[in-house]
């Protein structure tokens, strides 16, 4: 099997296998493989463009096969995906997509096997994709299961992504919100304050973030080192919210509470290290508390990990910070265009899970802030049960926090206009479709004094 295909293979039996992160594990397997820099590319869009629209894909396959994706060998059913991509997504020849899958399960599983998947390839090749397009839609019981085969997106993730956009009255940029989570996105830099300059091109909003002027970004990171790294511009636009919602005093003790892998970790050091500020953060999982200490180590000065439960840390020190990130565990549907396999590996279920703790870190913050100190809550997520619903229900518990408008504080950071939906709050929802950035979702709250 050709090199590049055989590394999408592989990393597609991880996803499926192991529950691995294609984004995490695709470049060591091609760094493994020697992959030159244009099979390193197909690789990667292999790997990825399989992942983006695996339900679609299982759809096909399912009537090539005449039976549910689900009773095929998991190894079989990766191979029929990546071939199924290259058929009807790429200019691969068909006749050596066909030939190399069912070579390769030829040798994992046997004849018997290659057989079938020959003649499935064969039947899926015959068509174009817009007659299998039309072929699975008709068979869709609803007009959003019809959605979800064309969009590649599960239908629960489709409804509430549907009804974020609505909550700012704009739920007619669904399909424009769908098509984007399907981009591959664009190489973002971070610049880090007082650090290293921003470059070129730059990014539109974000005053540190800028666009990878071309090659391989690792080598503008490492040649920083460190003072430079790859960041997501609305990653950096609520971290930059937080430190600009009121003027900085010397002396103030800030903390990232859920700080793994520490990107918004080393923004804020940069910017308390600027103004006479100092950082602590915590991270509950070890192996991600290391990630955030590697993070650090361009920045001057110390920066104390903790690597506690976020909700005992709060209660054990309670008023003593005066601006605080939770940055909270979320179900991530905010970066489907990053991690494409999310979105067939979490359910409704997940965001019935995180909501309670995500409640809880958040009132533990307030707890946490001395009179006067402001909370940033952001979730890479746009879910209205993981956004909107965790700050509603922690104000509607308490007497000692205000929300203030983080709408207007974002919007004095952006170096440009910026177009933010209003559902009436001062919460911020960026999106991939309107602002180029994964779907980060920011309130501010204040503790009275």
């Amino acid at each position: 099997m050709q090199p590049a295909r055989r590394v999408a293979y592989d990393v597609l039996r991880a996803v499926s296998d192991a529950d691995a992160y294609a984004n995490l594990m695709l470049p060591s397997v091609i760094a493994d493989a020697q992959l030159n820099p244009q099979d390193a590319a197909l690789a990667t869009e292999l790997t990825y463009g399989t992942l983006r629209r695996r339900g679609t894909y299982d759809a096909i396959i399912a009537a090539a096969a005449d039976r549910p994706a689900s009773d095929i060998d998991p190894a079989v059913l990766d191979a029929l995906r990546l071939a199924t991509h290259q058929l009807l997504a790429t200019r691969v020849a068909s006749h050596a997509a066909v030939n190399e899958s069912v070579n390769l399960v030829a040798s994992l599983q046997g004849r018997g096997a290659a057989s079938f998947a020959n003649a499935v390839l064969r039947r899926i090749s015959r068509e174009t994709p817009g007659e299998w397009q039309d072929r699975i839609e008709a068979d869709a019981r609803s007009d959003d299961e019809r959605l979800a085969l064309r969009s590649a997106h599960p239908v629960w993730i489709i409804r509430a992504l549907r009804r974020a956009l609505a909550a700012e009255g704009r739920a007619e940029e669904l399909e424009a919100l769908l098509e984007a989570d399907n981009l591959s996105p664009e190489v973002t830099l971070v610049a880090l304050p007082g650090l290293a300059p921003t470059g070129e091109p730059r990014r539109p909003y974000a005053p540190t973030a800028f666009g990878s002027p071309g090659g391989d970004p690792h080598r503008i990171v490492s040649a920083s080192g460190g003072a430079v790294r790859v960041q997501d511009e609305g990653s950096q636009l609520v971290a930059l919210a937080l430190a600009d919602a009121a003027p900085i005093r010397d002396g103030e003790r800030w903390l990232d509470l859920c700080a793994g892998p520490g990107g918004k970790t080393a923004l804020l050091a940069a910017i308390a290290h600027e103004h006479g500020a100092v950082l602590e953060a915590n991270e509950v999982v070890p192996a991600r508390a290391g990630l955030v200490r590697n993070a650090l180590e361009p920045v001057p000065g110390e920066v104390i990990v903790h690597e506690e439960d976020g909700r005992a840390f709060t209660a054990a020190h309670p008023g003593r910070f005066d601006r605080i990130l939770v940055d909270a565990p979320c179900t991530g549907l905010g970066a489907l265009r990053r991690r494409p396999e999310a979105r067939w590996r979490k359910s409704p279920a997940d965001v019935a899970e995180l909501v309670p703790l995500q409640t809880e870190l958040l009132s533990g913050a307030i707890d946490a802030l001395v009179p006067g100190g402001i909370v940033a809550y952001v979730t890479c997520s746009p879910h209205l049960a993981e956004t909107t619903g965790v700050v509603q229900e922690v104000l509607r518990t308490r007497t000692d926090a205000e929300e203030i408008d983080a709408r207007a504080i974002l919007a004095d950071v952006s170096d440009s206009p910026i177009d933010l939906g209003d559902d009436g709050s001062g919460r911020v929802q960026l999106w991939p479709h309107r602002h180029g950035t994964d779907a980060m979702f920011l309130a501010l709250i204040r503790k009275r004094s």
